[in-house]
């Protein structure tokens, strides 16, 4: 048994579940969907949409999305597909099936080209799958080949594997290095992973690039498993570096409380002992104030918005958001950017999209892209109105 179980009864576990935050939710969650924000949160845009929008495809239920050097783009589908399409979105071939457990939030998640694509032609990806104890998340590599992904195989999979089908996380993003990925764990709807030494679950990890733990040394000193770079998360769906090698990452929280963390090595992120939010059954959970020793999220929402995706824009279409933060708003229908000035955050505009954004790309040109979620579900492209 954990050694933080204390913390939260067990009879209490399902109900502070935070389902359908992202996907639909599972059959065997009980706690209850989130649904659109009634009225804007603090640094909200009320009005339109300032981009001019264009649609390029549908997809069933896409969870992420990337570019190749040459325009076309990679689009992951929760039941498995990898699908490659053309850069005016006319044409697509599926570039891999994969089998997936894609019950409640589980399926095929992210696609990331690796650092050397260029000449390796290597494709990272992550999704959830069923073994020993449970299901859990995988981190994957394959290699594009003409229009088809092969030699996919698994470099390394959170643990323990637990039951449930929500929280996965599984988000992928290179160091600066070019030698290194981080990987999301997301803590399974089972609170304590995200404090044990020994679990992978609410962490980030650091790993090699062929899956090899290379978390932060003085955790590993300390007992933690060697991969965990931060710990103390929930449910961590994006992750990005920004031009001085700041890594962003955004979470949903529980009942409000969704975060922006700057993501710095060795810190402790405080969930399930803090958080901006309370459980789904009313019991209140201590604020990042009361525990000035935990780390406190840069950026935070309540009432949330459900954030899914996440890059930091550097293009030259929108010049006024170099830097910035944008993330996908899923129960909040919205695309949402974040203020970044350094190592400060602060909420900036929240544009209504009128469906649920699951994921956000650059596109080569600076244009921004957005998925949107679930079935016959719309990618958009964004520019600036003429």
């Amino acid at each position: 048994m954990s050694p933080f179980r204390s913390l939260i009864p067990v009879a209490a576990l399902l109900a502070a579940c935070n389902a359908g935050s992202d996907v639909d939710a599972a059959p065997v969650v009980v706690s209850p969907a989130r649904t659109a924000t009634p009225t804007p949160t603090p640094g909200a845009t009320t009005g339109g949409v300032p981009f001019a929008t264009r649609e390029v495809a549908t997809f069933d239920a896409p969870w992420a999305m990337t570019f190749l050097p040459d325009g076309r783009m990679l689009v992951t589908e929760k039941g498995g597909r990898l699908l490659l399409v053309s850069a005016d979105g006319s044409q697509r071939t599926t570039a891999a099936t994969i089998p997936v457990d894609s019950a409640g939030q589980g399926g095929l998640m992210d696609v990331v080209l690796a650092p050397d694509f260029a000449s390796s032609r290597r494709v990272y990806l992550s999704y959830s799958v069923a073994g020993d104890g449970g299901k859990g998340v995988v981190l994957a590599r394959g290699v594009l080949d003409g229009n088809r992904v092969t030699g996919i195989s698994e470099l390394f999979r959170a643990t323990p594997f637990v039951s449930g089908d929500g929280h996965y996380s599984g988000r992928i993003a290179f160091a600066p290095d070019g030698r290194h990925l981080f990987f999301t764990n997301g803590e399974r709807q089972k609170f304590d992973p995200a404090q044990d030494p020994k679990a992978t679950l609410g962490k980030v990890l650091r790993l090699t690039l062929d899956g090899q733990p290379a978390g932060d040394p003085g955790l590993t000193a300390k007992g933690f498993h060697p991969a965990v770079w931060s710990y103390g998360h929930r449910n961590l769906l994006g992750i990005a570096f920004d031009a001085q090698g700041n890594l962003w990452e955004q979470e949903m929280g529980p009942k409000g409380g969704d975060e922006v963390n700057l993501i710095v090595a060795g810190r402790n992120y405080g969930y399930p002992l803090v958080s901006e939010g309370d459980h789904y059954d009313g019991r209140p959970i201590p604020r990042h104030s009361t525990r000035p020793d935990l780390e406190a999220p840069k950026v935070a929402w309540n009432p949330v918005i459900s954030p899914g995706g996440l890059i930091v824009y550097s293009g030259k279409l929108f010049p006024q958001y170099a830097g910035d933060l944008f993330i996908g708003g899923l129960s909040s229908e919205a695309l949402v950017r974040v203020d970044v000035n350094g190592t400060n955050a602060a909420k900036g505009d929240q544009w209504p999209m009128n469906a649920r954004i699951r994921e956000v790309e650059e596109g080569p040109d600076g244009a921004i892209w957005v998925l949107q979620d679930g079935a016959n579900a719309k990618l958009l492209k964004l520019t600036p109105r003429s």
